[in-house]
């Protein structure tokens, strides 16, 4: 009974030394998606499906920038990764603060998207999630975009993770199509030996209440992100030391409208200015300013 006893302990302590490990993997992983990035974005529509004769695919959209990809938090459960473009003139580039990335672990709090900028909160079991991690992405201006949970895979030298979850139109699309309004969207990170790829299998849909969703075409997305000198990206980083205190407000109100646990719809504009216009507001910096603000596009 004893040596039985001992079997147990030791094949316990052996498995949690295992999931330790996996999980520090994880977090390189993650955390290796940090620093100064030539980007090149790739987009094609693949296949249509309509029965519009006149159907008019989006045109292949080939883009380049530097992106500087700072880390914000780094704790056990939970690492956040701030995007900035910097562009224009090197000697004097501007800096447009682009998307977040939260990766949360055994995540059990979703919100999925549905339409019409609504999601759809979720509390997911907790084996369910064992071992995952949750991305989480988000707009500009800290509003929800798209999240999903998997778990973070290390086989033949290779680090990726890969998750399939609805959207809203890309920022590409959205001011020029009308004809779907969801983006189901295949996401694989993957972190190479230039840097990290984000590579995409995308479904574009139209969803209609009471209707099957119906498939209006494929697209491939495939952005290459590749490692440079973190020096090159010095005006972002200064400006994220400089912008610091403004963005924490905005993601800790973001924290209290989540942390309310139901469902969530936004609205477009509130006088007649969308969000991230109202918070990029240079004089809007205070904590009485922006969660007013961030409130009034909560639908109650």
């Amino acid at each position: 009974m004893k040596t039985s006893y001992l079997t147990l302990i030791t094949f316990i302590t052996v498995l949690f030394a295992t999931a330790q490990d996996k999980k520090q993997q994880d977090q390189t992983a993650i955390k290796d998606m940090c620093g100064c990035y030539e980007v090149t974005f790739n987009f094609t529509e693949t296949f249509n499906y309509s029965n519009d004769s006149l159907y008019k695919p989006s045109a292949t959209k080939v883009d380049k920038a530097l992106e500087w990809a700072q880390l914000v938090t780094d704790e056990e459960d939970k690492i956040q990764i701030q995007h900035l473009l910097q562009v224009g003139n090197p000697a004097e580039p501007m800096i447009i603060k682009h998307w977040r990335q939260d990766w949360l672990f055994e995540n059990q709090d979703l919100y999925t998207f549905d339409v019409n900028n609504k999601w759809v909160y979720e509390h997911k079991a907790k084996n369910d999630v064992a071992g995952q991690w949750t991305q989480k992405v988000y707009q500009v201006d800290d509003s929800p975009r798209y999240e999903g949970s998997s778990t973070w895979v290390h086989v033949d030298g290779k680090s990726y993770w890969e998750n399939t979850t609805p959207a809203p139109l890309a920022r590409r699309e959205y001011t020029t199509r009308s004809d779907y309004n969801v983006l189901l969207r295949g996401n694989r990170q993957e972190i190479t030996d230039y840097g990290w790829l984000h590579d995409q299998d995308n479904h574009k849909i139209i969803k209609e209440e009471g209707k099957e969703d119906v498939l209006l075409a494929k697209e491939k997305g495939y952005n290459t992100y590749v490692k440079v000198d973190d020096s090159r990206c010095k005006a972002a980083a200064n400006w994220w030391k400089e912008n610091t205190a403004k963005w924490e407000l905005v993601r800790a109100k973001w924290d209290n409208v989540y942390a309310r646990n139901k469902d969530l719809t936004l609205e477009e504009k509130v006088d007649n200015k969308v969000l991230y216009k109202h918070l990029f507001n240079d004089e809007v910096t205070e904590k009485e300013q922006i969660d007013p603000i961030i409130e009034s596009f909560v639908k109650k």
